[in-house]
C-alpha cells in the first residue's frame, strides 16, 4: 500500500510539460519507497476546429522560443508554417486515456509530444493521433473506437474537474497527497532532487 501519492497534472500539448518531461522521469526515479505516482490530465483547450488567431500564435511561438533558450528543449518551429494551428488539446488528452487500456499511457504522451514538437504534426487532428497509435503498435480500429467513446470523455471530464477542485491553475503541476492532506509542490525544471527532497520533508523522512 502506498504511503503517499504524487500526482503529475499535465496536458500532452503543453509546451512547458514537454520541457518538464525529462525532469519528471528523473523525479519518478528518485521518489522514496512507498510513494506512488499518477498522471492527471488538466485539459488546456476544449475541442475546436477554428484556426488559432494570429496574436495567440505569436504568443505560443514566443513561449516555445523562451523555453528553448532557457531550458534547451528542442522545438521544430516549422509547425507554424506547415500546419494550421488550432487551439484544441482535448483530442490529445483523450488519446492518452485511450492508450491506458494497453498500458501505453507514457508511450502515447511521448509519441504525441514528438509528433507535435519535433515532427511538426498537429495532434489536434485525429489522423495524427491514430498515426501515433499505429507507431506504438496499438490496434488502430480499437484505439479509434476508444478515442471517441463515452467512457473516455467521462474520464477526461472527471480528471479535469478534479484539477479544478484542487485549484490547479497551470501545467505542469505537482500535488502530493499524504494522510488525507494535499500539498502543492514547487516545480523545478532543472533540479529533480530538490523536488524529491521536498517530498521527503513533507513525509517526515528528513
Amino acid at each position: 500500500m502506498a504511503l503517499a501519492r504524487l500526482y503529475y497534472i499535465h496536458d500532452p500539448m503543453c509546451s512547458w510539460c514537454w520541457a518538464f518531461a525529462p525532469t519528471w522521469a528523473a523525479l519518478r526515479a528518485a521518489l522514496p519507497e512507498g510513494v506512488s505516482s499518477e498522471r492527471l490530465l488538466g485539459g488546456l483547450a476544449p475541442d475546436s476546429t477554428t484556426p488559432m488567431p494570429p496574436q495567440q500564435r505569436q504568443q505560443i511561438q514566443q513561449t516555445w522560443r523562451h523555453i528553448e533558450h532557457n531550458l534547451g528543449t528542442p522545438f521544430n518551429h516549422g509547425f507554424w508554417t506547415e500546419c494550421t494551428p488550432v487551439r484544441s488539446t482535448y483530442p490529445a488528452c483523450r488519446a492518452v486515456i485511450a492508450a491506458r487500456f494497453w498500458d501505453a499511457e507514457d508511450a502515447m504522451i511521448r509519441a504525441i509530444q514528438e509528433a507535435y514538437y519535433l515532427n511538426a504534426q498537429n495532434p489536434a487532428e485525429p489522423s495524427t493521433l491514430v498515426s501515433c497509435a499505429h507507431a506504438l503498435g496499438l490496434p488502430v480500429e480499437a484505439f479509434a473506437e476508444r478515442l471517441y467513446s463515452e467512457q473516455t470523455e467521462i474520464r477526461l471530464q472527471e480528471e479535469i474537474q478534479r484539477c479544478v477542485e484542487w485549484g490547479v491553475r497551470g501545467f505542469p503541476s505537482l500535488v502530493l497527497t499524504f494522510r488525507d492532506k494535499r500539498y502543492n509542490l514547487t516545480v523545478d525544471y532543472n533540479h529533480p532532487q530538490h523536488m524529491a527532497d521536498e517530498i521527503y520533508t513533507l513525509l517526515g523522512m528528513h
